[in-house]
């Protein structure tokens, strides 16, 4: 049973910072493959930050690069997202979600993605 739990959302004022964590089991493919994606309000679920290739490749959305880093412990099979300079735009849900391959291409599209958590909340004030 793949299971993938986040934590380390909250509450934070702009330019203030928080460190998201995604645990992963069930599974062996440690951390390829995997993403960070939010989704506000009203708005559709977007990728913000994916690693993909073999595991040896990351993307970063526009909209956060530079910002947000996102790193992982394959020991403890953990993908982690450091969140600096936060705006109050970065206000989300946010979801870490994984193909389960051991390879794959690029991809931000939710639909690529085969196991989800449930999620954490990030919110900031102005």
């Amino acid at each position: 049973q793949v299971q993938l739990v986040e934590s380390g959302g909250g509450s934070v004022e702009a330019g203030g910072s928080l460190r998201l964590s995604c645990a992963a089991s069930g599974y062996t493919y440690s951390t390829r493959c995997m993403g960070w994606f939010r989704q506000a309000p009203g708005l559709e679920r977007e990728g913000v930050a994916i690693i993909y290739g073999g595991g040896d490749s990351t993307y970063y959305d526009d909209s956060v690069k530079g910002r947000f880093t996102m790193t992982r412990d394959n020991a403890k099979n953990t993908l982690y997202l450091q969140m600096n300079s936060l705006k109050p735009e970065d206000t989300a849900m946010y979801y870490c979600a994984t193909r389960a391959v051991v390879w794959c291409p690029l991809s931000s599209q939710r639909n690529d993605y085969k196991y989800w958590g449930q999620g954490t909340q990030v919110t900031v004030s102005s």
